[in-house]
């Protein structure tokens, strides 16, 4: 479904024959109708497309229930990106990494609502770098001269820290032999795991679960770093922005909307959301900035 930086050939696919028509995408938000509106919620992709909805679907169940909104998923389009289609209005609502957050806010002023709450309870997560089981690769340092591959470019978890980590060893990509975007952590994984690369930086709930399978070998794990949560549309209204945000926080996965939930423990917030702001992701801003993500003119975010 998302396609990242390069093309492959073989892409997960999903049906949208029952996806709403383009008439309908575009609209504005009229909090006084009688009739209750309908909200695109869009993603970023994790697993497969299938199975992100599988987690995402339930959970759109409950906030339809608890705002009165009808919440319907959207899968975003091959040629376009979850923070791009978040600030021009294709959808009103999305789940999103730090880094895709980012940029959003960046060029398109998005609004942060939520991040979510790890299974310790914090507003954090952590990516790893897995090679696989028999791999002569120990640590990071033995990465100089071998294939690396990554998520999306504008992934936090499968690029940006990735690259943060490598940045603190000493090497930059050009101290890689070669390396590839991907369009999902389980694309990524799946090079290493085919033996087509040495190493992917990913997501770390997905990478641990692997790596107890004996799919893969953890060789370092990252500090911890701002969750992903899920923002807004700037154009949303702020009735609507309130009543979105006190169900998120309101969220109970772990007792009373467990039943409901489909494998909401394998997600980046198994216990929920807090309240997310804008200065929780300086330290992401700055290096986003040091590798020309972001550009410079917001030199004063502070360093990490």
């Amino acid at each position: 479904m998302l396609a990242g930086c390069e093309q492959r050939e073989q892409r997960p696919t999903i049906d949208l024959s029952k996806r709403i028509d383009e008439s309908q995408i575009r609209y504005q938000v009229d909090l006084n109708s009688h009739q209750p509106a309908t909200l695109l919620f869009g993603f970023d992709l994790r697993d497969s497309p299938q199975e992100d909805a599988r987690q995402y679907l339930p959970f759109l169940d409950y906030l339809s229930r608890t705002t009165g909104y009808t919440f319907k998923l959207h899968f975003t389009a091959p040629s376009s990106t979850t923070a791009e289609e978040l600030g021009t209005g294709v959808v009103q609502f999305a789940a999103i990494g730090a880094s895709a957050y980012l940029q959003a806010h960046e060029r398109y002023q998005v609004v942060p609502l939520v991040r979510g709450l790890n299974i310790q309870g914090r507003a954090t997560y952590r990516s790893v770098l897995v090679t696989r089981p028999d791999s002569k690769i120990e640590r990071v340092s033995d990465l100089h001269g071998k294939r690396m591959a990554f998520g999306r470019p504008n992934s936090t978890q499968g690029h940006l820290i990735p690259r943060i980590i490598l940045k603190e060893y000493g090497l930059e990509l050009r101290d890689l032999a070669a390396y590839e975007y991907t369009s999902s952590h389980r694309e990524c994984v799946d090079l290493v795991i085919s033996g087509r690369y040495d190493v992917c930086g990913m997501q770390d709930v997905m990478g641990r679960t692997l790596a107890t399978q004996g799919l893969v070998k953890i060789i370092h794990t990252s500090d911890d770093f701002p969750s992903s949560g899920i923002a807004a549309n700037a154009a949303v209204p702020p009735e609507l922005l309130d009543q979105v945000s006190a169900a998120l926080l309101d969220f109970d996965p772990l007792e009373r909307d467990a039943a409901s939930l489909y494998h909401w423990d394998k997600t980046e917030m198994p216990r929920g959301f807090v309240r997310a702001a804008e200065q929780d992701y300086d330290a992401l801003r700055h290096w986003s900035i040091e590798f020309g993500i972001l550009s410079p003119k917001n030199r004063e975010a502070p360093a990490p």
